[in-house]
């Protein structure tokens, strides 16, 4: 099924930083909504999602005046002090869509003129290496992460069916950090995985951070346990997986394997922060 697609005009787009990411000054969402769909994506509970019609997954509202506003924000902003960005935290700036549009591509282009003082890049999408040339320019400025979440294809497919598969996100990133633009491989939310998991993500990033639902779902796990994940995990025989202390297992393996890379690994929030 193809997703409704919307164009609006948007009044402003940058979001003071809040909540989970409330250590960068603003968040940027080039699109609201997101056709991956994922079963577990917090958003589905937010306001954005439960106030429309539509299933979460099954529509893009296209911010089609967004790099004309982003101008001015950042301008404004810059006026107050630092800027620091979180691209993007309801939506994915790569989905599919982009292909056509650009749009995420025309943010980076103005902020390359008007440059924030750090951008944290977030997809899980294999079409962010499009942008490697703009982002080489933005030297330390700016990190590109990949979410994976595991390494099992089978578990992908349970959770996120519309997702990019994960060999190719583990891919795209390996390109990304082998052009030299710092990389982040973040582990959220983690999902079951195998023991070679550590190794794998060793190879392709120059950083590591780990979330799960109870620590990153903004509530606790409330908001998760609203969406049936629990029962997926049930599907697959992988109960024993949900629960808050499984990322504890999962931790330890990477800071094994990790030890003496040079690799940090993050936890959560922390994992993120713009430092």
């Amino acid at each position: 099924m193809k997703p409704e697609l919307k164009d609006i005009v948007s009044k402003t787009i940058l979001t003071p930083g809040k909540g989970a990411i409330d250590n960068f000054t603003h968040s940027l969402n080039p699109y609201a909504g997101c056709v991956f769909g994922c079963k577990y994506c917090y958003v589905r509970q937010m306001p954005i999602s439960l106030f429309r019609e539509q299933e979460w997954g099954s529509w893009v509202d296209i911010k089609t005046n967004a790099a004309e506003i982003l101008r001015k924000d950042l301008i404004k902003a810059k006026k107050k002090g630092p800027v620091t960005l979180f691209m993007s935290s309801s939506t994915d700036p790569y989905q599919p869509i982009e292909h056509e549009t650009g749009l995420t591509r025309s943010l980076l282009e103005v902020m390359l003129e008007i440059q924030p003082d750090f951008i944290h890049l977030q997809t899980r999408s294999p079409l962010v290496k499009r942008d490697i040339g703009l982002f080489k320019q933005f030297k330390e400025k700016i990190r590109v992460s990949m979410t994976i979440e595991t390494d099992k294809e089978e578990v992908r497919k349970a959770f996120s069916p519309a997702a990019p598969p994960i060999p190719a996100r583990m891919k795209a990133l390996k390109e990304i950090t082998e052009a030299g633009i710092t990389t982040q491989a973040t582990i959220a939310p983690l999902l079951p995985c195998t023991r070679e998991f550590p190794a794998r993500l060793k190879e392709i990033a120059n950083r590591i951070t780990i979330d799960d639902f109870w620590m990153g779902d903004g509530t606790g796990g409330r908001r998760t346990s609203k969406l049936g994940v629990e029962e997926i995990y049930k599907q697959l025989g992988l109960e024993k997986w949900y629960n808050p202390t499984a990322y504890k297992v999962v931790l330890k393996m990477l800071r094994e394997e990790l030890e003496g890379s040079g690799i940090p690994v993050g936890v959560s929030k922390n994992g993120f922060s713009p430092s």
